[in-house]
């Protein structure tokens, strides 16, 4: 199932390969007696577990054993291994114990030793000492008795895989959960458990959407729309996530059955759960069993389901709180342009081009993310400087420009005391992003890379957006201006590095401005 989930990449080698209804169990003979393997073989010909047939390996030595145990793949292991005791040695087959519980570090695999020499190796001891499951004499095998064994060998062998594949995906859950990004955090989440009910459940490939319910409009259940969340196999086509989903009527009123009344509602084979959180919102998970599900599958479902929504609500707030602090910023730092003069976007601009300089520098991505939140406040401290000479229309006299420089500390003095993140990174922008490369910059002439990072990224975002733009004081310049005059400022005003990748990424940071236009 490995491509079926989007949003999330399985790694190569889990558990859900090895548990795969589709496969057969495979079972390792090694005795150095022909005659055992024709009779096992013979007996097991025909046996199946839970539809699933078996694939006999068979080795005549502890030696020829450990080569095929060493060929299979680490997705794939063996799930029952008949283990002769005498075989090349007198312990050979208790050495190969050893071998596969130590070198080999297998703990799942079920082993059973068969011996025709009880005395060789008394059971007590064996079983006391060895990491095996069952100890048979040979005789004591007869073909009903076999069987039996094998069967309560591979349930077992199932189980122990269930279970590790519970805490693979638990711990992938956990890794979603303390993503910084909350949005990708949501996304990660909702795969991850998607393919922990699928692992659990052993569901079909078309098994299983994630579907949030649009908002109806009217009682009539004709209009209502079901957005695909996420999802996993191809029940309903290839719906693209995102895509409007037509659900077939019956599905349809189920539902709006669950939506209507809060609440987890199934058939035989269907399931829809309704996950909903605090602030108003709701996402219905479906799931579908061919041919039913059993009360454990039920169970299971219900304690997943639970546990998933206090996750997921609990992400949908960090996510909420994320998106209002972001707001927060823009508003405060479109303030700040506001009382400029100046009705447009460039707080927000300048936050993008940060973030395409950032990402074009090999920054990591939670720098990236916090150079777009924290470069809209660059001049927040200019609420510190009186009207006169924030929006004087001709040239600044000496004094003037004197005032105005001290809006860098200011911005740095009203945030520096945040406990949060980007207010920190903010203030460091605001106080440095008038910094020059060569260090002819204020406040406090800092030159090269003793500027934060930061702040000579916003500093270069800045300057671009901001003649580009109409001001109280200037038209705004064409483009080959602005790029001529940066050119100028290489390795003046400007990191060179930074010039350099702001010419390449120019169509892109060109298009922030088409994206985002000034509102006048």
């Amino acid at each position: 199932m490995d491509d079926l989930f989007v949003f999330s990449e399985e790694p190569e080698n889990t558990p859900d390969q090895y548990i795969n209804h589709k496969k057969p169990w495979k079972v390792l003979i090694v005795d150095d007696e022909d005659e055992v393997h024709k009779i096992t073989k013979l007996v097991l010909e025909n046996f199946e577990f839970e539809a699933r047939k078996l694939e006999m390996l068979h080795a005549y030595s502890a030696e020829e054993a450990i080569a095929l145990l060493k060929q299979q793949p680490i997705g794939a292991p063996i799930a029952v291994a008949f283990i002769d005791v005498v075989m090349e040695t007198d312990t050979a087959g208790l050495d190969l114990v050893k071998y596969i519980r130590h070198q080999l570090d297998n703990h799942t695999t079920r082993i059973i030793l068969r011996t025709g020499q009880p005395g060789q190796a008394p059971e007590e001891s064996v079983i006391r000492d060895y990491d095996i499951n069952d100890y048979k004499s040979k005789t004591e095998l007869t073909a009903s008795k076999l069987k039996t064994t094998l069967y309560s060998s591979i349930r077992s062998f199932r189980d122990i895989m269930m279970i590790e594949r519970q805490r693979m995906g638990l711990n992938k859950v956990l890794i979603e959960i303390a993503n910084t990004s909350a949005e990708s955090s949501l996304k990660g989440l909702t795969s991850q458990i998607l393919g922990q009910i699928a692992n659990v459940l052993d569901l079909e490939e078309d098994a299983m959407y994630c579907t949030v319910l649009s908002e109806p409009h009217s009682t009539d259940e004709a209009s209502v729309e079901f957005k695909v969340l996420a999802k996993a196999g191809g029940l309903f086509g290839d719906l693209a996530i995102g895509e409007k989903c037509n659900l077939p009527d019956e599905l349809k009123h189920l539902f709006l059955r669950a939506w209507n009344e809060k609440r987890s509602v199934r058939t035989i084979e269907d399931y829809v759960s309704y996950i909903g959180d605090d602030m108003g919102k709701a996402n219905l998970l479906y799931v579908r069993k061919t041919p039913c599900f059993s009360e454990l599958d039920l169970h299971l479902l219900d304690i997943f389901i639970d546990n998933f929504s206090k996750s997921y609500t609990a992400l949908a707030l960090k996510d909420e709180i994320e998106r209002s602090q972001r707001e927060l910023i823009y508003i405060l730092g479109e303030a700040v342009e506001v009382r400029s003069k100046e009705t447009g976007s460039h707080v927000k601009r300048v936050g993008e081009i940060s973030y395409i300089l950032a990402k074009a520098y090999g920054l990591d991505t939670t720098t990236c993310e916090l150079i777009k939140l924290a470069a809209p406040l660059h001049d927040v401290g200019k609420v510190s400087i009186p009207d006169s000479i924030l929006n004087k229309p001709g040239k600044h006299t000496y004094e003037e420009r004197e005032i105005m420089r001290t809006h860098s500390e200011a911005g740095y003095n009203m945030l520096k005391q945040s406990q949060c993140v980007s207010l920190q990174k903010a203030a460091i922008i605001a106080l440095e992003h008038h910094e020059c490369w060569d260090g002819s910059g204020y406040p406090n002439r800092k030159s090269g890379e003793d500027i934060n990072i930061m702040a000579r990224i916003t500093g270069l975002a800045d300057v671009f957006d901001a003649l580009g733009s109409k001001r109280c004081y200037k038209d705004c310049w064409p483009l080959n201006e602005i790029i001529e005059f940066i050119q100028q400022q290489k390795g003046k005003q400007f990191e060179p590095k930074l010039v350099d990748l702001l010419l390449e990424n120019l169509d892109e940071i060109a298009s922030v401005r088409e994206r985002m236009p000034d509102t006048h």
